[in-house]
């Protein structure tokens, strides 16, 4: 099973002020929806997913989520930003269990 929770985010080398960038994310989690047989048990494996991703550019929410368990395993996010300040970028991204992450990374434009 990955490191549940870890996250790795993209950004583009060289972003331009005011430029609209793409944001690739992929985040580590089994997003298990509670259907799958264990096939060594025979029991149903607990549904166990991400269900609420938000994105802050600085304090501006830029981006909200709510996820269901038709998300795959690992699930790979990308989304566009209008990089027109030098700010943090954070996700943070919550599951069914209580479990809050996040991650910031620094956008900044030249």
């Amino acid at each position: 099973m990955p490191a549940i929770g870890k996250i790795k985010i993209r950004l583009p080398r060289n972003i331009r002020k005011g430029q609209v960038i793409a944001v690739k994310t992929l985040i580590m989690h089994p997003m298990e929806t509670g259907f799958r047989t264990d096939k060594k048990t025979k029991k149903k494996v607990p549904a166990y997913y991400i269900n609420d991703v938000s994105v802050y550019y600085g304090d501006t929410l830029v981006n909200h989520s709510d996820w269901t368990i038709a998300v795959s395993a690992n699930p790979f996010m990308t989304f566009y930003l209008k990089a027109d300040k030098a700010a943090p970028l954070k996700i943070v991204w919550k599951d069914i269990k209580g479990g809050v992450y996040e991650k910031t990374v620094q956008v900044t434009p030249r």
